[in-house]
């Protein structure tokens, strides 16, 4: 445990962001028992002349401008920055040499922001933490001189297109830079060991409160009265870069007696698929979060058919936990991120193994392992997670800092 040190939240997602955040759930746990200091990340000035019309923009115009508070205090412990200063939107330079050179002026003002929040909140001998921001993190290591730099991974941004052309180059830089790597796959912290002795994979929190059925109080929707069982189902954004849609078709063809039910909004790749073509698919269209744990509830075995690219060979779908929460039987692609759930999840790597174990799936079933999966999926909190950024940053930092 780390307790009463000041914290350096930056990332590359502001509080306000709409969608869920890994970084702001591991800041609210670092509050608990440190003060912490949460930065959004700075607005490009392309972005100020292009989106000026949303409010999110305009609320940053008036903190550039001095018309509203930059520092906001979130809770006793927590406090939200706007950096004031805007940075150039360089990412499509061709001259790598050149971005290093802009990319440090915009590291160098965005630090001083940074800077001038620790010194009102008195911050001394901060951690660092930096989720992913390998642009504008690169210098910061030197400008903020942090007790500890930890670079936290757990997407394989560098194969992104934005990230990419100068990515591929800056992340390990910063990965040997860092003091400890933090990752929430082993994917990640192999490749992580290329480039820094101390990189630790720390696994994900995820909350999964609400996917709580125990009590036997969630009810299932009406729209699968008319649904023939079983039902093998997914829920989440349907969209091609990370779904492989023939699997899905094959999984419907090859078992007409099963209904596959999709729940979530298509991208246009699956609205124009074979799949609508189907008898025995249900696209059930997009739902509110709350909902999600009622249609999870009506599948007999949840589904999670990933391709096997770049975006996905190192992931951590939550959706894995939410369906283990429900106790439900869960099929999904076997990738080195999903080995840590190799006990609790049928993995298959071909079409023909995804038939073959989810029938297993549907035959095995008991209340047993729908009594270990709960268990297990409960383990993943947010509070086990950051102990576990804890004790790697314990760890690697032993020989130079004693921490009580």
């Amino acid at each position: 445990m780390i307790k009463g040190q000041d914290i350096i939240v930056i990332g590359i997602q502001a509080w306000d962001i709409e969608i869920g955040s890994n970084c702001k759930n591991i800041a609210v746990e670092f509050a608990k028992n440190n003060r912490v200091l949460y930065v959004n990340p700075p607005m490009m000035k392309s972005t100020e002349r292009n989106d000026k019309h949303k409010e999110s923009i305009q609320k940053r115009i008036r903190i550039k401008e001095g018309l509203e508070p930059d520092l906001v205090k979130i809770s006793p412990n927590l406090w939200n920055l706007y950096p004031k200063h805007t940075i150039e939107s360089i990412n499509w330079l061709p001259s790598h040499s050149l971005f290093k050179i802009l990319n440090k002026r915009n590291s160098r003002r965005f630090a001083n922001d940074i800077l001038t929040a620790i010194s009102q909140l008195n911050f001394k001998d901060a951690i660092l933490f930096n989720d992913s921001s390998m642009f504008l993190g690169q210098h910061l290591g030197e400008f903020l001189e942090p007790k500890v730099y930890v670079y936290y991974m757990r997407d394989y941004l560098v194969k992104v297109p934005y990230w990419q052309k100068h990515g591929e180059r800056l992340e390990p830089e910063i990965i040997k830079k860092a003091d400890v790597l933090t990752t929430n796959s082993e994917f990640f912290s192999d490749f992580g060991l290329q480039h820094n002795p101390n990189s630790f994979m720390v696994g994900q929190g995820c909350d999964v409160s609400h996917f709580s059925d125990e009590d036997d109080a969630i009810k299932i929707p009406d729209a699968f009265k008319d649904i023939p069982k079983p039902v093998i189902g997914y829920v989440g954004f349907l969209t091609s870069l990370r779904l492989d849609i023939d699997l899905i078709e094959h999984i419907a063809n090859q078992r007409q007696n099963w209904s596959v039910v999709l729940v979530g909004p298509e991208d246009i790749h699956f609205k124009n698929s074979n799949l609508h073509n189907l008898p025995n698919v249900y696209f059930l269209g997009s739902k509110n979060e709350s909902e999600l744990p009622a249609y999870v509830k009506g599948f007999d075995v949840a589904m999670n058919p990933q391709l096997i690219n770049d975006l996905t060979v190192g992931n951590y779908p939550r959706k894995i936990d939410e369906y283990l929460a429900m106790g439900k039987p869960v099929i999904a692609t076997k990738t080195k991120g999903m080995e840590m759930f190799k006990e609790f999840v049928y993995l298959g790597s071909t079409k023909e193994e995804y038939i073959v174990l989810t029938e297993k799936a549907l035959t095995e079933n008991s209340e047993e392992l729908v009594s270990k999966r709960i268990h297990f999926a409960k383990s993943h909190t947010w509070e086990n997670n950051v102990k576990a950024i804890y004790n790697a940053i314990i760890t690697a930092t032993k020989h130079k800092i004693k921490w009580d």
